[in-house]
């Protein structure tokens, strides 16, 4: 399960920034999610509390925004939501398409003390 590594990259992370901007404890944590990012939203929860123990995020609240994915469509030249990375293009029903959201897992912001 990759979301484990995921977490543990996310603690240090945390971690760095801490030593960066002096604080001690974080209380909660919202990342944001692409659709396409493959990862396993439940698994990262898991994953997430598993890891956070006994560190500068024990007990702290992972909040999980799921954002859409999206791609270019070269057929009809636009930018489309989709369901799956590898649905049709919903307005033209092309298969020439090359994602461009919903692709990055990124930490949006921080509560600390």
């Amino acid at each position: 399960m990759h979301e484990m590594a995921i977490c543990e990259s996310l603690l240090d992370s945390l971690r760095d920034a801490a030593r960066h901007h002096g604080f001690a404890r974080v209380t909660r944590v919202r990342v944001s999610v692409g659709q396409f990012a493959g990862v396993e939203v439940e698994a990262l929860r898991f994953g997430f509390d598993v890891v956070m123990r006994g560190s500068i995020a024990e007990d702290a609240e992972l909040v999980v925004l799921e954002e859409p994915g999206s791609a270019w469509c070269f057929d009809c030249s636009t930018t489309v939501s989709l369901p799956d990375r590898l649905a049709l293009c919903p307005h033209c029903g092309g298969g020439r398409l090359r994602p461009n959201g919903g692709t990055d897992l990124r930490i949006k912001d921080l509560e600390v003390v």
